[in-house]
């Protein structure tokens, strides 16, 4: 039929976006971009574009562009692995300036997905970091990025899940499946909520740029805590197995312990059904795996089971994850957000 096109992922969600604002568009006569949730979305975009930072690069396949933003005054910059993570020649553009960045030592996590940067300035602009557990499933959230080679854009969507896994492949991470168009360049971009405020990353596309897996500020902020203090990333292990309950499929169960492991030491046994580790409620396997996320060798974490149906509280200090250095991050992106430039492929 003629007169039919095909539209990007970005056109669909503009549309869609323009029919959600239309039910709360002011009377018939009243001035366009007036309405409430547009006046909200430019409200945030204006005060957060001069902390979202355009980063160029080369790796070995050649030269490439994404996204980043600072997170504090002294020109500290998160941004996605595959922008920062293995490049060199680094630059970042604040508007018209360029700057020569380098990588904070250690601050590249292939297994979150996360590279930390840093340019040489002082005072520059930064966004709040917020929460992502404060996030719910239909909960209004906002990107703004570099798409291709076009200037700072924002765009809208909601929270369509959360989830550690995506087909048959786990992220080291639970991740926030947000319904938010994105393009290639937009690799490491920050999730803000309607406060303005950071609750995620950019990590990865979903449905061809229709939305986007993201990984949780909190999770960064875990990197990001053990460089600081240790100049490395520090996965945390217990040495449990556990898996459902037979008798409460709701209940995670411990089935076996390392000998020797951390875990062992604090005399938790075979049986025992696990509640809580650190601050994080368990209800289901994936829960466990999120929460070993958040381990970091050497600093003491609280944890919570019952025993005969009585609750039992203990403090365990997590050993170095042996399998941390050989687990690799799932990548699930249909396409990289990042962009290729020149011969790159």
């Amino acid at each position: 039929m003629r007169g039919l096109y095909r539209m990007s992922p970005r056109q669909v969600s503009s549309i869609a976006f323009l029919a959600f604002a239309a039910l709360f568009s002011p009377p018939d006569g009243a001035r366009a971009g007036t309405d409430p949730l547009s006046a909200e979305v430019q409200g945030i975009f204006e005060r957060s574009a001069k902390a979202v930072v355009k980063i160029e690069a080369e790796d070995d396949s050649g030269k490439l562009s994404g996204t980043g933003f600072f997170v504090d005054p002294n020109g500290t910059i998160y941004t996605n692995y595959s922008v920062g993570g293995e490049s060199h020649d680094i630059v970042v553009s604040i508007g018209s300036a360029r700057y020569p960045a380098t990588r904070v030592p250690g601050g590249a996590d292939p297994r979150s997905g996360l590279a930390i940067l840093k340019i040489p300035a002082q005072k520059t602009p930064f966004l709040p970091l917020g929460k992502s557990s404060g996030l719910g499933v239909a909960s209004m959230v906002m990107t703004i990025g570099y798409p291709l080679d076009l200037p700072l854009t924002p765009s809208v969507g909601c929270v369509g899940g959360f989830g550690i896994s995506a087909g048959n492949r786990y992220f080291a991470v639970s991740h926030i499946r947000a319904n938010v168009a994105v393009q290639q360049g937009e690799g490491g971009a920050p999730l803000l909520d309607m406060d303005g405020e950071v609750v995620g990353i950019i990590e990865s596309s979903l449905n061809g740029g229709a939305g986007c897996f993201v990984l949780p500020i909190e999770a960064a902020e875990k990197i990001h805590g053990d460089v600081m203090r240790f100049g490395e990333v520090r996965p945390g292990w217990l040495g449990i197995s556990f898996d459902k309950s037979a008798d409460d499929p709701s209940r995670i169960e411990v089935q076996g312990l390392v000998s020797g492991s951390p875990a062992e030491n604090t005399g938790i046994k075979v049986g025992d059904q696990i509640v809580k580790v650190g601050d994080r409620k368990i209800s289901s396997t994936e829960d466990v795996l999120d929460a070993a996320f958040y381990l970091t060798a050497g600093a003491e974490v609280p944890l919570t089971f019952l025993r005969g149906g009585q609750t039992v509280d203990v403090k365990v200090v997590p050993g170095p994850n042996p399998t941390a250095p050989q687990q690799e991050a799932a990548p699930v992106s249909t396409f990289s957000l990042s962009v290729r430039l020149g011969n790159g492929k």
